[in-house]
């Protein structure tokens, strides 16, 4: 007796590939519509939505490997010189690591630009399938060298000038800075006061120059010397950095810190001087971490997403993860997310104070 030739196909086990060739798209898209990823336009997603009822497809094992289900380990490599953009930055990749189903190794490294190659040269040895890598380590050039030569799939976050080789989230540092600059020129300030963030990073450069380009559009030429104070984007140097801007014979109206941390360090020694803020002394940061909200006055500050940034990298790596293992890489992409400039309670136009009487 011939088989039903009719029967015999109601029996076939559809495929990943059926799918693709019914809806007419490639594997891949299907795999996007299987997986929830969200890069895929509506009309294509009905089609192949239509075409895996059509077929009554269920992804299999092996099918499930092609769509990208296969576990992803995802390593993170870290360091903690401002607690507050760490836990904002760990509890974004974290919420979007347990909704991709990514599993996370996270390690800490003590040695920043001095043996950061050992921890991640054992995570890949040890089989993860990308990094994540955020500050300092987004410009740590070792790093992004020992990530080329092994071909790891690797995001980094908050470089201010990322490499066109490797995957990047972060905002426009210039911009931002330029930005929050002008505010404070808008305000009435001429004298300014900036304190730069850790040299090796390259968004501290970036913002340096936002800075200085808004200031040189005003037409302001102030030797750089005396209105610019190295930091390192710690509490510490902040402290050192405000000492020497306020010490100066004509200090300046406001500071513009890099960070918030320096920005809340700053706040400290003015109030130290017997200054008030903003009354005499305008003061401004960069992140808007926890910290400038929980000291007096509440800072104005540029807020960069950094929960978002986060959760966008581990997207990003995981598309990337998936495009590879279906044979279909991707380019790398750059990210840039939307900064907003936050005001709250330490900016305010400069004091006016009456002339000298004199023989007073």
């Amino acid at each position: 007796m011939k088989p039903n030739v009719r029967q015999a196909r109601s029996t076939k086990v559809a495929t990943i590939a059926d799918v693709a060739s019914l809806a007419g798209v490639s594997p891949m898209t299907v795999s996007r519509v299987v997986n929830g990823e969200p890069n895929v336009r509506p009309g294509t997603r009905e089609k192949v939505q239509a075409a895996i009822a059509s077929l009554n497809y269920v992804p299999n094992q092996a099918a499930r490997r092609l769509a990208g289900s296969e576990p992803i380990r995802i390593g993170m490599l870290y360091i903690d010189p401002t607690a507050g953009y760490l836990n904002e930055f760990l509890i974004g990749l974290l919420n979007k690591a347990s909704l991709r189903h990514v599993q996370l190794i996270v390690q800490r490294c003590d040695a920043a630009r001095d043996g950061e190659e050992k921890p991640v040269a054992e995570m890949i040895a040890n089989g993860i399938d990308g990094l994540i890598l955020p500050p300092p380590f987004c410009d740590s050039q070792p790093l992004l060298k020992l990530v080329a030569e092994t071909d790891t799939p690797a995001v980094v976050v908050s470089s201010g000038v990322p490499p066109e080789a490797v995957c990047a989230v972060g905002i426009d540092d210039y911009q931002a800075a330029y930005e929050m600059t002008r505010h404070l020129l808008t305000l009435g300030h001429h004298r300014l006061g900036f304190i730069i963030g850790d040299p090796y990073q390259s968004s501290s450069s970036r913002r340096l120059a936002g800075f200085h380009a808004a200031m040189s559009d005003a037409g302001l030429n102030i030797a750089e010397e005396e209105v610019v104070a190295q930091g390192m984007f710690t509490y510490r140097s902040g402290l050192d950095a405000a000492e020497f801007l306020l010490s100066q014979e004509q200090r300046p109206t406001a500071i513009f810190a890099s960070n918030d941390d320096m920005a809340a360090a700053t706040v400290a020694i003015a109030h130290r001087m017997g200054l008030d803020v903003p009354s005499d002394l305008t003061v401004v940061g960069f992140d808007d971490a926890p910290l400038a909200t929980t000291i007096w006055p509440e800072l104005t500050t540029v807020r960069q997403p950094i929960m978002e940034m986060a959760g966008a990298a581990v997207d990003l790596l995981v598309r990337h993860i998936r495009a590879r293992r279906n044979g279909e890489p991707l380019p790398c992409e750059h990210e840039l997310q939307d900064f907003e400039l936050v005001r709250r309670q330490s900016d305010a136009a400069p004091r006016l104070r009456p002339p000298l009487r004199l023989g007073a």
